[in-house]
């Protein structure tokens, strides 16, 4: 009995004397941040996002977090009220109340991310993680209790302002229409599946004017009759391309394919395997920048918010064009004109073809990081080895860009001019975010 009561004694004694100044060591952590973020991937991931509504699920969640920094550090952060037009005004802080603005980042960003996910209460277990561990660092209840209170408050104003931006209006909108007409997109193997998001050029943007902003150039024109034709030479170059890999353009085909869920058929049996999409190896990247860069915490926030700003715009200026051209994929045309029984080397998505979503996307993304991170910042992409896939060398995030756009030629799923000029409206995007959206002072 006496052992027992030594023992709660000494519990008591340990938590009354609970260290209650380096609990900071744990919540200003820039690791601890891209930990949070890859948290979010994961559920995105694990639940088969399509790539568009991650980005935007990135976006809200990400912007919560910067809202909690540009508060906690306005001598060098600006909050993204006004300068995203429509965004509004943030709640502040309580004067005289002491807030950890890490953790409330943290937070805040578990919290959306938690509400915009599925399924319901996914993230609340790593929420509960990151309060538990910044209990045992020694923060003191009244503080963590203000953090709770002031990222709530954040969290929920994020929340209020992206119920308008037409996501809900969309899901009940009118589905693809399926024609049988020469150089019209139609749904390829395995899956035969209907058009992804045909409406998501309707999402309202973060800094785009609109989603038709930045003049995209027209295709070759459909002809495939004619072998002189710029279009011919352009399927013949993905054909001939395909059926003469290399094991380095194998390996970048397979770096960047970023499917989040292929199918596989043999015979009979069907089963699908997960990867990132475009955006989360993206976000995968940021951080792996910020810790190349030796980031701080506030710094990192901000990698990571105007990263996703960038390919959230990107998306819906590229899906406003998909489904203006409708252009048909290199694998369609391949199999009925020249070789029915060929095959991409990676799997063709269920959407049309002009222009590449993933070069447009990584575009615009290298864009944000350049102009936070600078042109030289170079490292090793080690995002796909939970997937089996080698590490890649990246000498700058443009070229990191450049070789996505490769890859999708070298996959077989894109013709050489869906990538250029996906390159070049990212490059626009990304510069435009760059340009309105001031984060440092």
């Amino acid at each position: 009995m006496k052992n027992v009561l030594f023992v709660a004694g000494l519990a008591m004694f340990m938590f009354a004397c609970k260290p209650k100044g380096n609990y900071k060591a744990y919540t200003n952590d820039p690791i601890l941040y891209s930990k949070t973020v890859k948290k979010l991937n994961n559920v995105v991931l694990e639940n088969n996002f399509p790539p568009m509504i991650a980005a935007r699920n990135y976006v809200y969640a990400n912007i919560a977090a910067y809202e909690c920094v540009a508060a906690g550090d306005t001598a060098h952060y600006l909050s993204l009220s006004g300068q995203i037009k429509h965004m509004p005004a943030m709640p502040k802080p309580e004067a005289g109340k002491q807030i950890d603005f890490s953790l409330a980042a943290m937070f805040a960003f578990t919290k959306v991310g938690n509400a915009v996910t599925f399924p319901e209460g996914s993230l609340m277990g790593y929420y509960n993680q990151l309060k538990n561990g910044a209990d045992s660092a020694g923060i003191p209840s009244e503080v963590l209790e203000n953090t709770i209170t002031f990222s709530d408050s954040i969290a929920a104003a994020v929340l209020r302002w992206s119920k308008k931006d037409n996501y809900a209006a969309t899901r009940g909108a009118e589905k693809y229409n399926v024609r049988e007409e020469e150089g019209r997109w139609v749904p390829t193997p395995p899956m035969y599946a209907t058009a992804i998001e045909p409406h998501w050029g309707e999402i309202r943007p973060m800094v785009l004017d609109s989603s038709g902003m930045f003049a995209v150039r027209p295709h070759p024109k459909f002809d495939i009759k004619n072998k002189n034709s710029e279009y011919y030479k352009a399927v013949m170059e993905v054909k001939t391309t395909g059926d003469s890999l290399t094991e380095e353009q194998k390996h970048i085909a397979d770096f960047w394919d970023d499917n989040p869920f292929m199918m596989h058929v043999s015979g009979h049996v069907m089963f699908a395997t997960k990867k990132f999409s475009p955006p989360g190896h993206w976000l995968n990247i940021v951080g792996i920048a910020a810790k190349t860069a030796k980031a701080d915490f506030n710094s990192t926030v901000g990698a990571y918010t105007l990263t996703s700003i960038a390919f959230f715009d990107a998306f819906i200026r590229v899906w406003k064009e998909k489904f203006t051209s409708n252009l048909v994929r290199p694998e369609t045309v391949i199999n009925k004109y020249i070789d029915q029984e060929w095959r991409p080397y990676i799997q063709t998505p269920s959407f049309p073809s002009y222009i590449a979503g993933h070069a447009t996307n990584s575009s615009a993304a290298a864009e944000a990081m350049t102009s936070w991170f600078g042109d030289k910042l170079s490292f090793t992409d080690t995002s796909l080895l939970e997937f089996g896939i080698k590490n890649r060398e990246i000498k700058s995030f443009r070229e990191a860009a450049a070789e996505a756009a490769m890859s999708r030629l070298y996959g077989g799923i894109h013709y050489r001019f869906d990538g250029d000029e996906g390159l070049r409206i990212g490059k626009q995007v990304g510069e435009l975010v760059a340009q309105r959206i001031k984060m440092r002072k």
